[in-house]
């Protein structure tokens, strides 16, 4: 998830800190492929149809996040890098959402689970279709609308709590506090690989969720 400030105009990294923001992507890119078998490997072999999907999707988010932003910190042609800066932010949005699904369709469920999917997708949607202005214009709101879609989640925590392990509610929360912490670098930008750090956190907020996810809201998806 690569949040570039406002501050991070495209090719102002030293080469040394790109390598190091493709490296550590790149292999958050071959764990979230993994990610995605091991999920679909240890799937209950009852799992309906929205389990299925909801894992589906979630790995497919991780990967798509991911390569998008090895890509665009890998490529050094500036005109090339222009696009695929706004890929990669619109991939955060993606990421977003797909870390919702799991949850939304598997432990929510009923009207309450596809609401808040449909509500959380329907926001990532206009905020990719918005992603070329919001880069000129108002990349503070970006960063903002990326943390407030991400811990919307407080608004069905009571019936997310009935429902979840206690275990996976604080690995979730882990998840989303680890992501936020590492905007501090993100913005930090003084702070030589500020964004390769940032991309640790990244990573790290992915890892608790997606385990989250696997050992708690997927077992649970048996048809």
């Amino acid at each position: 998830m690569s949040f570039n400030s406002p501050a991070a105009a495209v090719g102002c990294y030293s080469t040394g800190e790109e390598i190091a923001n493709s490296v550590t992507h790149g292999v958050a890119a071959l764990l979230s492929i993994a990610g995605l078998v091991v999920m679909l490997s240890m799937m209950p072999v009852t799992a309906g149809a929205a389990t299925i999907t909801a894992a589906a999707v979630f790995g497919a988010s991780m990967i798509f996040l991911y390569t998008a932003s090895t890509l665009y910190h890998a490529i050094p042609n500036l005109r090339v890098k222009r696009i695929l800066q706004v890929l990669d932010h619109s991939a955060i949005y993606v990421m977003i959402a797909g870390s919702y699904t799991p949850f939304c369709l598997v432990t929510l469920k009923g009207t309450t689970g596809t609401m808040l999917c449909i509500a959380v997708w329907s926001i990532a949607l206009a905020g990719i279709i918005l992603q070329p202005v919001l880069m000129k214009r108002a990349e503070w709101l970006n960063c903002l609308l990326y943390l407030l879609l991400g811990w919307c989640v407080v608004l069905v925590f009571e019936p997310l709590m009935a429902a979840l392990p206690s275990a996976g509610i604080w690995l979730l929360a882990a998840g989303g506090v680890v992501y936020s912490l590492g905007v501090i670098f993100y913005l930090w930008e003084r702070i030589p690989y500020n964004h390769a750090i940032w991309h640790l956190f990244v990573l790290g907020g992915t890892a608790l969720q997606f385990f989250s996810v696997l050992f708690y809201v997927l077992p649970a998806g048996a048809a």
